[in-house]
């Protein structure tokens, strides 16, 4: 059975901790019962209860001490509540800590605005220093989680509640830069996917209007994104990229800055806050984060370039 981002990482974590015994598992509210890493390791499992930026900071000391921590509580709490604790620990002191950002972008749904985070790559990617992921699907995780214990440098790891994905498919341990699930030729729009739910509407895009490549991405700071830039723009000139987040802060914003030669549209959540309840797709909907707008996206793209080269052949 596929397990669901966050489940994939208890699951990993907790197999790492048997060999590496320098590893510990914090959790601000969210071990539940039967929580796998405190089953199989209870010394090294601690439970703050919903003190976020006190679980950072505890954090921070136990790395000092040559620990590797892993510390896990939902994305708004985890990027907004602790925000000054994840600069000073991730970013002016570096420490060796892992943020495991659960229940990012919309996907708490019923649980209601307080619980939703649209803002939270916007805020990481502007801390110098932080690894900034967001898997898609169950291997993607893993292979993400074992390179976070492997560095021992920040990392913050974004994903959603309980949708579980199969990984796109790629060679070797590691998932590359850009993880070309198609590509076509460079006329053609590129679809570039981010996280779980924008990779969800990115494939459904593609099967809905076959034609446009499709260019998923796991890693998301600036480190990673000026590479990712640079092999993108070797094979297109015109990108549409998914993400569950606003558009102010996000990684089509990332991505135009880094392409000032290409044409980076967004497809991302709209200024509005969601005051209905709904599941996870619903709720994205309401913000205009859906594959209607992925589709009308990539249409508008393509038509623009037809309509510049039609321009181009007049002349």
């Amino acid at each position: 059975m596929t397990l669901s981002g966050r489940d994939a990482y208890r699951d990993e974590l907790t197999a790492l901790a048997a060999d590496d015994d320098s590893i510990v598992c914090l959790e601000a509210d969210l071990g539940g019962k039967g929580h796998p890493f405190q089953a199989a390791h209870p010394e090294r499992f601690f439970n703050l209860g919903i003190a976020e930026g006190a679980m950072v900071d505890m954090a921070a000391g136990l790395a000092a001490g040559g620990h590797k921590p892993f510390a896990s509580t939902f994305a708004p709490f985890a990027a907004l509540r602790a925000a000054e604790s994840l600069k000073l620990t991730l970013g002016y002191l570096s420490a060796g800590v892992t943020v495991m950002a659960p229940y990012a972008g919309v996907s708490g749904a019923w649980f209601g605005t307080t619980h939703h985070c649209l803002e939270d790559l916007a805020i990481l990617r502007s801390v110098p220093g932080v690894t900034i992921a967001a898997p898609y699907g169950e291997a993607e995780m893993r292979a993400v989680v074992r390179a976070a214990v492997r560095s021992g440098k920040p990392h913050y790891i974004r994903t959603g509640r309980n949708a579980a994905y199969d990984s796109i498919d790629w060679p070797g341990e590691q998932p590359p830069l850009v993880n070309w699930e198609f590509r076509s030729g460079p006329e053609e729009v590129c679809l570039v996917s981010v996280g779980e739910e924008g990779t969800r509407l990115a494939m459904a895009a593609r099967l809905a209007a076959p034609g446009p490549a499709h260019a998923h991405l796991v890693y998301l700071d600036h480190a990673h994104l000026t590479r990712a830039a640079a092999e993108l723009a070797r094979h297109h000139s015109r990108f549409v990229v998914v993400e569950e987040h606003r558009g102010q802060g996000g990684i089509a914003e990332g991505l135009a800055l880094l392409l000032p030669h290409c044409e980076v549209t967004s497809v991302s959540a709209d200024q509005s806050w969601p005051s209905q309840g709904g599941d996870h797709e619903e709720v994205m909907a309401a913000l205009g984060l859906d594959l209607p707008a992925v589709l009308a996206a990539v249409d508008r793209a393509g038509s623009g370039a037809m309509t510049a080269s039609a321009g181009a052949a007049a002349r």
